[in-house]
């Protein structure tokens, strides 16, 4: 625990003096006032992060991280655990979603195995940082304990840490891989929102009527038998969710302390970010939300989080597909910021308009 109150004390706020500059910059523009929209709200806020107005966005890195559920062994999704593990050797061997739109946007993929319930060969090119072969279920007690699940902040926080501080990555995107997890991430934010779990359930990987519903009925069951604490997010992170999660979360405070932007994928990425920002309210400020998943809980998450989404594409897909393709907007903000010169430097008549 004392390293991870180390870490918390590492976050601070982003700079509002110079967010205050980016706009000042922004407004001065050969343009209309305000007419590039959120990409000047989005720039001003990563000179804020950065603490500069010429950030560094050239390096990009996306951690998909890997874990197993024991709620997925009760019939909450519609593929098979092992799909877990084929799915970590289809990234390997580069043939999977995200590995084609990473390489699109000029982004690596490193992926994390933090919890799969296969036993990965060692040769394998991925992080082996396994914390346990698969959650316990919640539906009948914590998926993990306390220590577990402060292992699994501490492990994400020092990926991205030594990303940025050993090979100078400056954009950062979070995805994730294990079957039967949006389960946990629906009992996450039901958690935090107190809405009923019926509101927030989705059919995650496409599933028929009654496995929804058994989906449903589970949450409120593990809900009923853990009772996580709202106010304490290390207590929902350990009760509701997943090594992979507890990843995800851990990879947002790592890029706070650092000050570096991270963008999350959808509906999974995002229930690490909630807890992050649960646990470390400041982690928001460096934190942007890739894209609107079609999962329905993900709104709910958005709501909590106050965040807007850079993208709207009805995906549901995860693997940090939406993060990569964010990436690509990511890259206008600083542009728009740097590059674009200002009525003075022009010699333009400003008109004040």
């Amino acid at each position: 625990m004392q390293a991870l109150k180390q870490l918390i004390q590492l976050i601070q706020p982003a700079d509002r003096g110079f967010e205050a500059r980016a706009w000042e910059r922004l407004r001065s523009q050969i343009r209309p006032r305000g007419s590039l929209g959120q990409l000047e709200v989005m720039a001003a806020r990563l000179a804020g992060i950065g603490r500069t107005l010429s950030p560094d966005l050239s390096r990009k890195l996306i951690f998909t991280m890997a874990g197993d559920h024991g709620i997925a062994l009760e019939g909450v999704s519609a593929y098979p655990q092992e799909v877990t593990a084929q799915m970590v050797y289809s990234f390997v061997r580069g043939w999977a979603s995200i590995n084609v739109l990473a390489e699109h946007v000029g982004a690596q993929v490193r992926v994390v195995d933090c919890g799969v319930a296969a036993d990965l060969p060692p040769e394998w090119p991925i992080i082996h940082q396994k914390i346990g072969k698969g959650t316990r279920s919640i539906s009948r007690g914590p998926a993990m304990t306390r220590e577990e699940a402060v292992q699994g902040l501490l492990m994400g926080a020092d990926l991205v840490r030594g990303a940025y501080r050993r090979e100078g990555f400056g954009l950062i995107g979070t995805g994730d891989m294990g079957i039967g997890n949006t389960t946990p991430s629906t009992a996450i934010v039901a958690a935090f929102s107190g809405r009923p779990v019926a509101e927030l359930t989705g059919r995650g990987t496409g599933v028929d009527d009654a496995t929804l519903g058994r989906k449903i009925r589970l949450i409120e069951q593990a809900l009923e038998v853990n009772r996580p604490n709202p106010e304490d997010a290390l207590d929902v992170l350990c009760k509701m969710g997943g090594y992979e999660i507890a990843g995800l979360a851990g990879a947002l405070l790592g890029a706070a302390s650092v000050k570096v932007p991270l963008v999350c994928d959808g509906f999974i990425a995002t229930a690490g970010a909630l807890v992050a920002c649960r646990l470390v309210p400041a982690a928001a400020d460096y934190l942007f939300v890739s894209h609107r998943s079609v999962e329905v809980g993900h709104q709910a998450m958005i709501e909590l989080l106050a965040a807007r989404p850079v993208l709207d594409l009805d995906m549901r897909l995860g693997e940090g597909t939406g993060a990569a393709l964010a990436m690509n907007i990511r890259d206008a903000w600083a542009k728009v910021l740097m590059d674009i010169k200002t009525f003075a430097e022009a010699g333009v008549t400003d008109t004040g308009k």
